[in-house]
């Protein structure tokens, strides 16, 4: 016996390789593959900080893991939704949704325009069927037609039977579905490019004003423009925390947040006041404004040799734990006769330990106190480079008051003032305001994929719910026959064929 022959398959070429990857990347496996790529390549993004939302986390994050940052930075885990493998992924499956969604628009489109199909020559072989005697002077097709029509179908007549469909709308919510799935993507994609995210800490009495300067960090879409940016100010007046005292098990638990702003949208504005809560932004035009921090900004003013102020003002703290236990970073670059850094920590309702150290017992204003570990050295703001407010770079500084140094640390009760080691000067404990942390983002996108996305869902329910029907009614030479199909399972098929059977014989609708 002989072996079959090898014959080697021909070259498809540039152009048949480009089909298939094409026929590939638009299939529906393919499209839900990449959706499920996309959820998961988000985990990222509620694991890890990211700097368009939490830019103190990630300051912090890099401080409490120096040598994992740096890895995680890498590959862009801080900036999940802007990273280059993100944004393969999600371009990827905006052209495999639209390459797979196009056609299938066409499919029902078609479908939708689409006359009821000729009578099938054997009406028996239908899932439901029912053939009858006629009654005398009855004109079953006549009467079927009537019938019919009054109940939505869509009638043709042809020679001496007719052909019905009904369930039309269920085409026309796939491809509302299918359409409003490509107006998703578009809005997404727009609405992204035109959108901006930033992050602005506010102190009481603090003002926002929404331009460039205005954002501690700034996230713009592709196409941003900031001449686009809404003429708004923003002060916050006042900030409010409920805390739990009723449930033993969990006093000293926040109920409640309120920052009390009062807004601007011109110079000639005289201001209006407004609450914002977490889950209560305050809506601008062109702009809306979350409520996603708080903590504490102790007022501290530092002194030099002279007695002239070097540092005066409200300094945001970091909460490190549920007390509020906070931490501080003061730098003073203009101090006589040497720079200083100040490492503080900020407990609200302080207790000492037995080990000598202070901590926070609650996180409201009980007995409020400040310690301090004092740097002296070059701070290394003229250097140029981009330095984190929140962090102090002790390496080349030369600790003066601390745990570690030869003077104790210096700690203040509110309104005390106490001496810097070697004749430095003077640091004061003035007074205690909040913070709250905004987030200021506009995406013109979004009421369009709210839209869309109800589109979607109405067209998805009305294409399940809505049975997609045909039937024929065949006039013969001892009667009539009836016979009714569904494009899916249909419970009632079999009814409905007795009911019209029964209904024609009687001659009325």
């Amino acid at each position: 016996m002989s072996l079959p022959q090898r014959y080697d398959a021909p070259d498809i070429g540039l152009t048949g390789w480009s089909r298939w990857i094409w026929r590939q990347l638009t299939s529906m496996k393919t499209a839900l593959i990449l959706l499920l790529l996309l959820a998961a390549a988000a985990v990222p993004g509620s694991i890890y900080p990211q700097r368009s939302a939490d830019p103190n986390g990630v300051a912090q994050f890099f401080d409490n893991n120096p040598e994992l940052a740096p890895v995680l930075d890498f590959f862009q885990l801080f900036d999940v939704y802007g990273s280059i493998w993100f944004s393969a992924i999600y371009i990827l499956l905006f052209t495999s949704l639209v390459g797979c969604v196009l056609p299938r628009t066409k499919v029902h489109y078609d479908a939708l325009r689409q006359e009821p199909v000729k009578t099938p020559t054997t009406l028996s072989r239908m899932p439901a069927y029912q053939k009858s005697t006629t009654p005398k002077g009855l004109d079953p097709v006549q009467v079927g037609t009537q019938i019919l029509r009054g109940r939505g179908y869509r009638v043709i007549k042809r020679g001496n039977s007719i052909s019905a469909e009904k369930g039309y709308m269920r085409e026309t919510g796939n491809l509302v579905f299918h359409l409003s799935l490509v107006g998703v993507l578009i809005a997404v994609g727009v609405g992204g490019g035109y959108s901006f995210s930033g992050q602005r800490v506010l102190a009481e009495g603090d003002t926002f004003v929404n331009n460039l300067a205005g954002f501690d960090s700034l996230s713009p879409g592709l196409f941003f423009n900031p001449e686009t940016l809404t003429p708004l100010s923003v002060t916050l007046d006042k900030f409010e925390v409920d805390y739990d005292f009723t449930n033993k098990t969990n006093i000293g638990a926040p109920l409640d947040f309120r920052a009390t702003v009062t807004r601007k949208t011109s110079s000639e504005d005289p201001g209006e006041t407004s609450v914002i809560q977490v889950n209560a932004p305050l809506d601008e035009p062109g702009a809306s404004l979350y409520l996603t921090g708080h903590g504490y900004a102790p007022e501290i003013t530092v002194r030099d040799a002279n007695g002239d102020i070097s540092y005066s003002g409200a300094t945001i703290f970091l909460p490190q734990d549920n007390n509020m236990t906070s931490i501080g970073i003061i730098k003073v670059p203009d101090n006589q006769p040497e720079q200083i850094g100040i490492v503080a920590f900020f407990y609200p309702t302080a207790a000492e330990l037995s080990t000598g150290a202070y901590t926070s017992m609650f996180p409201g204003i009980v007995n409020p106190l400040i310690s301090m570990n004092v740097y002296t050295g070059d701070l290394g703001l003229d250097s140029g480079q981009s330095l984190n407010v929140y962090a102090l770079d002790t390496e080349r500084l030369t600790q003066v008051a601390g745990r570690d140094a030869p003077t104790p640390g210096i700690v203040l009760e509110l309104g005390q003032t106490k001496d810097l080691p070697n004749g430095l000067g003077t640091v004061t404990f003035d007074g205690i305001k909040r913070f709250a942390s905004l987030d200021i983002a506009h995406n013109p996108g979004q009421f369009w994929v709210l839209l869309f996305s109800l589109l979607a869902l109405a067209g998805v329910i009305v294409g399940l719910i809505t049975p997609r029907r045909r039937v024929w009614v065949k006039s013969t030479a001892s009667g009539f026959e009836v016979a009714a199909l569904s494009k899916r399972e249909d419970p009632r098929i079999e009814e409905v064929v007795r009911e019209l059977t029964q209904e024609i014989k009687k001659g009325s609708k």
